[in-house]
């Protein structure tokens, strides 16, 4: 039976959190609706209250969204903390504004739900528990402290004390049956996307194991004959030639190869769990694997590596990361003038690889935009092609699947070109050093050497 463990591995943790640009957006929608309500009840309906402060919260929030558009770039997702801390600020700025008019009988009260459908649908239980919370406590603050509903100078609205206290009821409930039910749907969904993730890779890996299964059985079936035949004239030689003879070592040596040719044949055709010999690769190799089918489109592909390898990572063969740097290397290629260079980086705590084309580089108003589906730009000969579009995203997504990090920039004037750094830390890829590899399975190359090595001085 197969070990799946690793086809579940690239899914990781469940990610709760929001696009930044989301945010955003939403933030100027609120900025301009509230604006424009307030504008409209004061000069409009010629109602009194207090337009000043009320707009200054607005401006508020306007000076918040115009920081954060340019500190962080438009890809840019925001942890669960970090998400939540803004709804909260959203909770705390409608209760500013709601002071000024009239506390919970404003009717605009029921916009406190807003931020909690959205940590409902995108954050953690805990987060959605904690923002539901705090919409009960400003909630009943208004309910005590703040300004009269803006009326007609002629007259002011009086609203009896159970009707209030009704009003609180009311949102307690609504905060607790909508946030519930509306986390609950999202759960589900992420439930069913976790579930098609997980089909895939199952079905990707299956589809690489039948192939190689089926390889496997032909491999046994045309070298099993020459390889029993090998093996038993070895062992006629050796019984035939005394022990101490020019070549008694040599046919021990070949017999003894023999053995583990057999052994490997039989490994590979039956790939029981923990033994599939492509299951664990060298960096090195993986980077060998995903720039090779590159290399025929007369641009120069350079692998640089540390010059210490004695602590090269080994890691689990993982289609996400074979997939996400392949494709980065692809596009590279495509925009480069003459050379791609690919630079491995490691240590005890991080495993870096950095892609860099000599080609145009990117254009300064997709720079802030990678990482987003559907972002496209123009080939390096003007042709209108599909590149940066969903292939990027997708490298983007699976890289970041396995616990990585993704950063891109353009090269210093007057170098041109652009520069992609994938960054993970080193636990997160379950590897080992290829010393204690080197240890736990001796090589081949390196069994022949001591049996070389084992020969008599004379020789």
């Amino acid at each position: 039976m197969l070990n799946l463990d690793p086809l579940v591995r690239p899914l990781g943790l469940r990610q709760y959190g929001l696009r930044l640009d989301t945010i955003i957006r939403l933030h100027w929608f609120v900025v301009v609706g509230q604006s424009l309500t307030l504008a409209g009840v004061y000069w409009g309906l010629g109602f009194d209250f207090p337009i000043w402060p009320a707009l200054c919260t607005v401006a508020v929030t306007a000076a918040i969204n115009l920081y954060l558009r340019i500190r962080f770039p438009r890809p840019h997702r925001l942890h669960d903390p970090a998400a939540g801390f803004l709804l909260a600020y959203d909770v705390t700025q409608l209760t500013a504004v709601l002071y000024f008019t009239g506390g919970i009988d404003n009717p605009f009260v029921a916009f406190y739900l807003a931020p909690l459908l959205i940590s409902a649908t995108a954050l953690s239980p805990r987060t959605t528990l904690l923002i539901g919370a705090y919409v009960i406590f400003m909630v009943t603050v208004l309910s005590y402290d703040y300004l009269p509903v803006p009326w007609y100078r002629t007259g002011e609205i009086d609203f009896p004390l159970l009707y209030r206290v009704g009003e609180w009821v009311a949102m307690l409930f609504q905060v607790g049956f909508i946030g519930i039910y509306t986390w609950k749907i999202a759960e589900e969904t992420r439930q069913l996307s976790d579930a098609l993730a997980a089909t895939e890779l199952v079905l990707e890996r299956e589809q690489h194991l039948s192939a190689l299964d089926g390889l496997a059985a032909a491999a046994a079936h045309e070298l099993g004959t020459p390889l029993a035949t090998i093996a038993l004239v070895s062992r006629e030689l050796e019984h035939a030639i005394p022990l101490g003879a020019p070549h008694s070592d040599d046919i021990r040596l070949l017999r003894q190869q023999v053995e583990r040719c057999r052994e490997i044949l039989r490994r590979i055709s039956s790939l029981e769990p923990g033994e599939a010999p492509f299951d664990r690769m060298p960096l090195s190799q993986i980077l060998d694997e995903v720039t090779e089918p590159h290399r025929p489109f007369n641009i120069e592909i350079k692998i640089q590596l540390p010059n210490e390898r004695d602590s090269e990572p080994i890691i689990v063969r993982n289609p996400g990361i074979l997939y996400g740097l392949g494709n980065l290397v692809e596009n590279a290629v495509d925009f480069a003038k003459n050379r791609v260079d690919v630079t491995a980086q490691w240590s005890p705590t991080e495993v870096g690889i950095t892609i860099a084309d000599d080609g145009p580089g990117f254009a300064g108003d997709v720079l802030s935009r990678i990482g987003d589906p559907y972002v496209s730009m123009r080939g390096r000969r003007g042709d209108a092609r599909g590149g940066l579009g969903l292939g990027i995203f997708i490298a983007k997504t699976l890289l970041e699947r396995t616990g990585g990090s993704l950063t891109v920039e353009n090269r210093e004037p007057p170098q041109t070109g652009a520069i992609i750094r994938v960054r993970w830390p080193r636990e997160k890829l379950a590897m080992k050093t290829q010393a204690l590899e080197r240890k736990a399975t001796p090589t081949l190359e390196s069994q022949s050497e001591d049996s070389l090595a084992a020969r008599p001085a004379a020789e």
